[in-house]
């Protein structure tokens, strides 16, 4: 063999090598788990904090099973709900929404149950003294209050009951500014676009801008009650069942009293 037949099989040898090692490997990549189900929960907004908190602990006993929110005041839900929104389950913060979509049988029976009571109460900004009752409502210095749409806004209904019963809506009506969610009130008085506002005691809680002045007495409004249910429309059944049955488990029931819900009585 000559030295130039030599030359060039070396280079041919060496060219192949080059070549089989940098040939890209096929080996199969390893499949990442990818949750099974996703129920979508339309949920009161007083519930934010609650069910956010609710969710990783529920997905530690359900892990292929994965939840999404949808926050709002619960006559609008009742809205999307009735025009054919995706929902799996609904937690209202009135019985009234519920009990609409019960007599159109459009819950899954067996499935609907209080997870939770709330308080009304009658907030102020934290700079703002003098105001120790409603009946300061109905003062000069007070000029909004902010209440959620009673049309929409349980919070609100509540919140007009008690007006009515204490004799002072004639008086504060001028003055009402309406939010679409209890969140907005609470928003409204924090700014100080509001003088006072009528709030869950859950709301109150979370925020340090305002003060509670006073609790509604429960005897002047509609029991504040949280009803979960499924839908009869929901594709994932036996997962939302499950879901509404672990809000009712002491593991989420501690969530509930942290932020200061009642439990059901």
């Amino acid at each position: 063999m000559n030295r130039r037949r030599i030359l060039s099989w070396i280079g041919t040898a060496i060219a192949s090598l080059l070549i089989f090692t940098t040939l890209p490997t096929f080996a199969p990549s390893p499949v990442t788990a990818q949750s099974s189900t996703t129920l979508l929960v339309s949920a009161a907004a007083s519930l934010k904090e609650t069910l956010e908190e609710i969710k990783p602990l529920y997905q530690q006993t359900q892990p292929s099973i994965n939840v999404n929110y949808n926050f709002g005041a619960s006559g609008a839900l009742l809205q999307q709900i009735e025009q054919g929104a995706p929902v799996d389950v609904f937690i209202s913060a009135a019985k009234r929404q519920v009990d609409i979509l019960e007599t159109k049988r459009l819950l899954l029976p067996g499935t609907r149950a209080n997870i939770a009571r709330n308080r009304l109460v009658l907030v102020v900004p934290n700079n703002v003294v003098g105001v120790g009752s409603f009946y300061n409502l109905k003062d000069a210095n007070i000029k909004k209050i902010a209440i959620g749409e009673p049309r929409s806004v349980p919070a609100g209904q509540y919140a007009e009951q008690v007006l009515k019963k204490l004799k002072i809506l004639p008086d504060v009506k001028s003055k009402l500014v309406y939010a679409n969610n209890v969140r907005q009130v609470l928003a409204a008085v924090e700014s100080g676009n509001a003088d006072a506002g009528l709030v869950y005691a859950t709301d109150a809680k979370i925020s340090d801008k305002v003060k509670i002045v006073v609790a509604a007495d429960e005897k002047y409004h509609s029991a504040i009650v949280y009803p979960a249910a499924v839908l009869k429309s929901s594709k994932n059944a036996n997962a939302a069942k499950e879901f509404v049955q672990f809000l009712s488990s002491n593991q989420a029931k501690a969530v509930l009293k942290k932020y200061g819900f009642l439990l059901p009585s």
